[in-house]
């Protein structure tokens, strides 16, 4: 598979100006937080990416993106019918290719020198299949993501064959169909906000809009795709922060900071300010 093409999601009515936001990367150097979601595309060898946008949006999108904002491809999300239509509205770029998706409010830091989504598109190249990124979750995260159930890829600890995927599942439905042998009591692998696709995926969508008259969701397409064909999951070294969560974005900001070149500083900052609490 060559993989060298990347669709960002950032339509959602919740989820649109949280790209633009400005945060402080690993270098010290303040951005965008679509700049930071560009720049973790571009470390995995991707060379075309587009942005599927609100109506009206492409202007300050192409302004946060800096020095990429003109390489850009933009595509409108003309009614909000969810996630899995947003991704559908991506076709006309994607075309017949293995793609990268990722979402733009999320923020992404590898515990390891190789970034998540280089992992993550050298782990697709290799299996020559669809293949999402997943992480170890609590059950109380689990009306925030999409869950597979599944089993271990034999001799490869981090991957996974997928057998099933459930859009925010209850812990009771987790409990019943989702446990993989091995992972810690209560914590299902959910979805990292980052899926190296294949071209089936898209017929899946677009057969989801044209019969559903309402939001249309990823999550039933992949889980039909683990019924066509071979689809893994991997468990990414790292972990992602969702900017759209309570208190997501300074999560997102204390994570790359810890991770980055001012992590002295800012441990003291902190412990400083939790001294200070403590009087």
């Amino acid at each position: 598979m060559n993989i060298k093409k990347a669709l960002i999601t950032a339509a959602g009515r919740n989820q649109r100006t949280l790209p633009l936001q400005t945060l402080v990367d690993q270098d010290g150097v303040s951005r965008s937080a679509l700049g930071v979601v560009i720049e973790e595309a571009l470390s995995a060898g991707i060379e075309e990416i587009a942005v599927v946008i609100h109506p009206g949006d492409q202007a300050a999108y192409t302004e946060a993106a800096g020095i990429h904002g003109r390489k850009l491809c933009f595509i409108e999300q003309a009614e909000p019918r969810g996630y899995g239509h947003a991704v559908a509205c991506g076709r006309t770029f994607t075309r017949e290719e293995p793609f990268l998706l990722m979402v733009g409010d999320h923020v992404y830091v590898s515990a390891t020198t190789v970034r998540c989504a280089r992992q993550l598109v050298e782990t697709a190249a290799h299996e020559r299949c669809a293949v999402s990124a997943v992480q170890a979750t609590h059950e109380s995260k689990l009306p925030y993501f999409g869950a597979i159930g599944g089993r271990r890829v034999s001799g490869r600890d981090a991957l996974y064959e997928i057998m099933e995927v459930l859009e925010k599942p209850t812990p009771t439905l987790a409990e019943q169909r989702l446990v993989i042998p091995g992972l810690r009591a209560a914590h299902y692998l959910c979805f990292f906000g980052m899926h190296v696709l294949t071209p089936s995926v898209m017929d899946l969508i677009e057969r989801q809009v044209s019969e559903a008259t309402g939001s249309v969701t990823l999550s039933s397409a992949l889980s039909n795709l683990a019924r066509k064909e071979r689809y893994l999951a991997f468990e990414t070294a790292g972990r992602r922060y969702d900017m759209g969560a309570k208190h997501g974005f300074l999560t997102a900001q204390l994570a790359l900071s810890l991770a980055g070149n001012d992590r002295e500083e800012v441990l003291s900052g902190l412990v400083e300010l939790l001294a200070q609490r403590c009087r």
